[in-house]
């Protein structure tokens, strides 16, 4: 008896070791072989400009039982403690010198107060606590300063504005320089919090932050504000893809050539804007297209993303329509170029036209034109151009076959550990 549970415990260990065996194997086999790369250059620093209110309306004792402005330097002063240490921050307010009634004056009240760079915290934390509520509130040129502070490089950039109320210094309108800043294509987003906001102030920053990417925030207690801070300037932190800015043409001739990349527009509605991609034989091209509405739009619009030859025939397009439901519709398309002959390699080059129908009542600026994002890859395609990416699935069919072949041993495997242990148990 003792013989016989000995090997029954070393048979179960043996075929332990031979499925950790099996299944390790299937694993390395399945594991991408990582690609040798070049020496690694170091990304360009994320930039963050924290933009805020300190007007006489700061003043205001409503948040937690304190005024408006000690909720900001308490938030502020946690947020400056969590920075990530390869963010450059800079401080800028506005309203915070002029105490006066003189609007030319009040309307150009905006401050650096600490500049863009690595972060001391003992100075910066310093400088918040001198501010005390003041006079007005130019948002406008506020807005466009901290565009300036933060130009140069190409990380990623944002501005995260902090005000309890509207702009007093029309008619400079902020969201109007939120579209410029935005049609200048230097990716920047500006994120917009409201300290207990009332109506008109929620339209104003919610229109400033979707004018470039951003998002708004109402704000009504001091942690919802610390949080909020930190979780932007944490975000900016995050390696993301930027866009290159480009200009599609009015006709393919004359269109912009396009590598593989990511790519950003602007364009008017209803408009056609035309680029042109290099695909050689035996590669696929594939193609992406997100048009934003930054301001009020009707609520029925669509986006065409269509390529063609140079001579007008269509290959094959992608189309959405929206009603409304959404501030971004996007569309893509794929084309496989058939292999060539023994050597002919020469690439054709595909004509991408981008449409949108867009529309909006007279009142509405059109002027710049809405956001244009545009994704281009160009990758090996399938052996066949007919045979569409081998059924949706790329090259990667192989990796399909591999793991039903694993499905199907693992299921061999188990069954048979499964009819060896019914045995021994008849036995014993």
């Amino acid at each position: 008896m003792i013989t016989t549970t000995i090997t029954r415990r070393i048979t179960r260990r043996r075929l332990a070791a031979g499925v950790c065996g099996l299944l390790a194997a299937m694993a390395m086999a399945l594991s991408p072989t990582p690609a040798s790369a070049g020496e690694p250059t170091a990304p360009a620093a994320p930039k963050v400009e924290l933009t805020l209110d300190v007007s006489g309306s700061m003043r205001a004792r409503d948040i937690d039982g304190q005024s408006r402005m000690a909720a900001a330097k308490q938030a502020f002063n946690e947020v400056l403690d969590a920075v990530p240490k390869d963010v450059q921050l800079g401080i800028r307010t506005l309203g915070a010198t002029y105490p006066g009634d003189d609007r030319k004056v009040g309307c150009t009240d905006t401050k650096l107060l600490y500049p863009v760079g690595p972060l001391d915290r003992t100075e910066a934390k310093t400088a918040v606590a001198t501010l005390v509520p003041t006079g007005w509130t130019p948002i406008g040129p506020a807005l466009q300063a901290a565009a300036q502070d933060l130009k140069g490089g190409d990380g990623q950039r944002r501005i995260v504005l902090i005000t309890d109320g509207e702009d007093t210094c029309q008619p400079l309108d902020p969201c109007q320089v939120a579209r410029d800043i935005a049609a200048q294509g230097i990716h920047l987003t500006v994120d917009t919090l409201g300290l207990l906001p009332d109506a008109k102030t929620r339209r104003q920053l919610s229109c400033i932050a979707e004018a470039t990417g951003g998002t708004y925030t109402s704000v009504q207690h001091t942690t919802q504000l610390r949080d909020r801070v930190h979780q932007l300037v944490d975000r900016t932190a995050r390696r993301t893809a930027t866009p290159v800015a480009t200009q599609g043409a009015a006709q393919c001739a004359t269109a912009p050539v396009l590598k593989p990349g990511l790519y950003s527009d602007r364009e008017k509605f209803a408009e056609h804007r035309w680029y042109r991609v290099d695909v050689k034989p035996g590669q696929e091209l594939r193609a992406a297209v997100s048009v934003g509405a930054d301001r009020a739009v009707d609520n029925d619009y669509g986006v065409l993303l269509r390529a063609s030859t140079m001579h007008g025939r269509e290959i094959v397009r992608g189309a959405e329509a929206g009603d409304g439901r959404t501030d971004v519709i996007s569309t893509g398309l794929r084309y496989a170029k058939a292999r060539a002959g023994s050597s002919d390699g020469t690439p054709e080059t595909v004509c991408l036209q981008v449409s949108n129908s867009f529309s909006a009542a007279p009142s509405v600026k059109t002027e710049p034109g809405l956001p244009v994002e545009l994704a281009v890859d160009v990758v090996d395609g399938p052996h066949d151009a007919s045979d569409v990416a081998s059924f949706g699935l790329g090259r990667g069919w192989w990796l399909l076959g591999a793991l039903a072949l694993a499905g199907l041993l693992g299921g061999l495997v188990w069954g048979w550990i499964s009819r060896w242990r019914i045995t021994v148990w008849r036995t014993n």
